[in-house]
């Protein structure tokens, strides 16, 4: 018998990492459910920091974002910019996305390094299923960044018409 097993070269793993990656692009659930049960780090980065969950969430996978998270993927992990995946999918506007990921265990306060969180991401761009499910989760429609910038705000600023009369309305 021989063993015709050999270690990958350096230009293959990277290769292979960044198929990975792809994967979680474009939310093939089935085979990052198979990869991660074969023993692959859920919590694997890229280049810019991006976990396959921020990936999937980004990209609104919501299956694959299920399946990371069900091989205990670590929804609290910013990239390389501050941003968490609940902020990716507030920022893109997918409200089962955000769901998962709070069932899930993503912080609903959870913050970039400049203090933004998801619900002023939702404001910012006029998200507003987004900001009464946060808010409904108990997401502080007062809390500001570290510039002192509250939701409202940055939905004014940004022009998101719909976002600002709800949090208007809400915060009296």
């Amino acid at each position: 018998m021989s063993d015709n097993s050999r270690q990958m070269t350096a230009e293959e793993a990277a290769a292979f990492t960044e198929q990975v990656f792809n994967v979680a692009r474009q939310g093939d659930a089935q085979m990052l459910d198979k990869l991660a049960s074969s023993g692959l780090p859920v919590n694997l980065r890229n280049h810019k920091g991006d976990t396959l969950l921020m990936l999937a969430s980004y990209y609104g996978h919501v299956d694959a974002v299920q399946v990371l998270l069900k091989h205990k993927a670590d929804p609290e992990i910013r990239n390389d910019n501050g941003q968490s995946p609940i902020a990716g999918a507030a920022f893109k506007g997918d409200l089962a996305v955000v769901k998962a990921l709070v069932e899930g265990g993503a912080e609903v306060e959870g913050s970039s390094f400049d203090g933004r969180t998801a619900l002023m991401m939702a404001a910012m761009f006029n998200r507003t299923e987004i900001v009464d499910y946060l808010i409904g989760k108990g997401a502080n429609p007062r809390a500001t960044d570290a510039n002192g910038v509250s939701a409202l705000d940055a939905a004014k600023t940004m022009g998101a018409v719909d976002t600002t009369a709800q949090l208007q309305k809400l915060l009296g």
